[in-house]
């Protein structure tokens, strides 16, 4: 579990920052226009982090999830705006799961209870659901799908697959949206025909997290 979230969280950082230039237009459409960089910088920093060796414990899950929630509190250090708080702390409510999941317990049941804490921090911090152009309009049908998929029998491959598609799928989805939530929210009907940035980069970090574990 620790090779997955390492890998996943280093090919995220380059897709970020691949992608940084992309993200910033999107949100000077809609918002501060400063998504691009400020995740790019908040990735850049958690490498950092793994370059300087894996978090002691006593066993691989709570060694991830202490992962996890480092990762988290570098972002809420070092990001600015409302991306820094809500990706920390989604990533320290997942670090919480995966190190509380039992050992033996199936890798996707595992990042599935960790995508659901995840959103929970999301959901509680920014007081928002699904359908007010967020990146919660990304993460939760990805979470809905993968639990669908695991209900099926499928793979670990097959289930993280489902997350990633159905989070590419709802971040393309809240381009009609009216936003109701976050800065965009400011603008009204003006908002409606952009893509929320938010729920691109969430779209992006499910995709990275696809590709580790297809290789896996």
């Amino acid at each position: 579990m620790i090779e997955v979230i390492d890998a996943w969280l280093r090919l995220a950082a380059t897709r970020l920052h691949d992608q940084s230039h992309a993200l910033t237009v999107l949100d000077q459409a809609i918002g501060d226009g400063d998504h691009g960089t400020n995740m790019d910088r908040g990735f850049t920093a958690i490498v950092a982090s793994l370059d300087a060796g894996p978090p002691e414990g006593d066993s691989e899950l709570v060694i991830a999830g202490t992962r996890l929630r480092v990762a988290g509190r570098t972002l809420i250090s070092t990001v600015g705006g409302a991306a820094g708080p809500l990706y920390g702390t989604a990533l320290m409510r997942a670090g919480g799961a995966v190190a509380a999941a039992a050992e033996g317990t199936a890798t996707s049941e595992v990042l599935l209870a960790a995508l659901d804490a995840g959103i929970g921090g999301i959901a509680a911090l920014g007081k928002s659901s699904a359908g007010e152009k967020t990146m919660l309009d990304a993460l939760m049908p990805a979470l809905q799908a993968g639990r669908a998929a695991a209900a099926a029998g499928g793979s670990t491959r097959a289930v993280i697959g489902a997350i990633a598609d159905a989070g590419e799928a709802g971040s393309t989805a809240t381009i009609p949206m009216l936003a109701t939530k976050g800065r965009a929210s400011y603008l009204g009907e003006r908002s409606i025909g952009h893509r929320d940035p938010g729920s691109t980069s969430s779209a992006l970090l499910l995709r990275a997290l696809a590709d580790v574990t297809a290789g896996a």
